[in-house]
């Protein structure tokens, strides 16, 4: 059993235990608490003036220790640990590399520590927003984007047409962020015509995501399948599930930090990108707007598609 610090709740029936004579088994039985532990508390906390167990004078002597069992700091003013660390901060250096230099002068410090100095202002004139790269933020995890994905099917599990491109349907999405708003634009390309369907969210979250996704199909000028569609590890696209039951498709997983895999997507996202350059607000753009310039893109002549717009190649493979 993981150890826990004892909750006031838990003292109060401690003292009401020890009161009706109960022993320190019997009580452990009814804390779901080892009789060892009981008995440290117990023994602790025990009023040798009043001869008894109180609850409240326990609980105050274990905040009192809490609050002094914090380790000592050994960067102190003055010293010539202070001086170095200073000095490597001042060029602007990071606190890892300022570790390893203080272990070459003989002290052993960790870059966590010098961290945390900087942090409560022990150095005069430097904080983090002044000397860190990081201005003081935590350095996001590798691994973050893909936290909340668990998906049942990944990009090598598509069917040889999909990757081959030989038939109209099978899609690629992706979201395009904008300013510090959280309105952002979710966009699906198909991977044979390069026909671009696009709408706006007002957040990242799944649910948002998801419904910005069915209406964006729904908005589509002409009609088209979605046999499949290709998406990142972002967990805005958590929902996959739902998604896939909205639009009675499959949804393939690239790899993670592998943007390549859904290139035209990202190819496209470049090109709308011309028309909301980053920092753009979308909470100010309308969905006319968007559907006019996804329009616009969608007419324009593709040297891949032999010079046909999206739109020329998909009606003349209709009428073919």
């Amino acid at each position: 059993m993981s150890y826990t610090h004892f909750t006031l709740s838990e003292r109060i029936c401690l003292q009401n235990y020890l009161c009706q004579g109960k022993s320190f088994r019997e009580i452990a039985k009814l804390l779901n608490r080892s009789p060892s532990s009981i008995s440290r508390e117990v023994n602790r906390n025990f009023s040798k003036s009043y001869n008894r167990y109180n609850f409240w004078r326990a609980t105050t002597l274990y905040i009192i220790r809490r609050k002094n069992s914090v380790r000592k700091f050994i960067i102190n003013n003055n010293s010539h640990l202070y001086s170095i660390i200073k000095e490597g901060l001042e060029k602007y250096w990071s606190p890892e590399i300022i570790s390893n230099h203080c272990k070459k002068a003989g002290y052993s410090i960790s870059f966590s520590t010098i961290y945390l100095a900087v942090k409560r202002g022990l150095f005069s004139n430097i904080t983090p927003k002044t000397h860190l790269r990081r201005r003081g933020k935590k350095k996001p995890s590798k691994n973050s984007n893909c936290a909340t994905i668990h998906p049942e099917h990944t990009i090598h599990d598509r069917p040889k047409i999909v990757d081959d491109k030989l038939r109209l349907g099978d899609w690629e999405g992706d979201t395009v962020v904008g300013s510090k708003s959280k309105y952002c634009l979710v966009t699906q390309v198909d991977r044979k015509s390069k026909l671009l369907v696009a709408a706006i969210s007002p957040n990242r979250t799944m649910n948002e995501v998801r419904k910005a996704i069915k209406r964006a199909f729904e908005l589509l000028e002409i009609k088209m399948p979605v046999n499949s569609i290709t998406l990142d590890n972002g967990p805005e696209f958590a929902d996959f599930k739902g998604i896939e039951e909205d639009l009675e498709t499959t949804i393939y997983f690239a790899d993670p930090h592998s943007p390549w895999q859904r290139g035209l997507n990202e190819h496209t996202n470049g090109i709308l990108r011309f028309f909301y350059p980053k920092g753009t607000d979308f909470s100010k753009i309308k969905e006319e707007e968007l559907l006019e310039v996804v329009h616009l893109i969608n007419s324009r002549p593709r040297k891949c598609l032999d010079y046909l717009s999206p739109l020329e190649f998909i009606s003349k493979k209709c009428c073919t």
